[in-house]
């Protein structure tokens, strides 16, 4: 079974550059508080890292 994790979006898109933007979109989040349980791969690792300000780690499964 696959390591997966649970993030949660906290910060506002808003007077962001695009390049964040796209990668909330990215990561399937929008709208403040939204949730989304993503696999836990270098890739999405990696978005996690540019937008920390904006998203937080809730759980790690797995």
């Amino acid at each position: 079974m696959a390591k997966t994790i649970v993030i949660k979006q906290v910060g506002s898109p808003i007077r962001r550059p695009a390049k964040q933007k796209a990668t909330l979109v990215g990561l399937g989040l929008n709208k403040m508080g939204r949730t989304r349980e993503l696999e836990d791969t270098p890739s999405v690792r990696g978005m996690i890292n540019k937008i920390s300000h904006m998203v937080e780690i809730v759980e790690e499964k797995g």
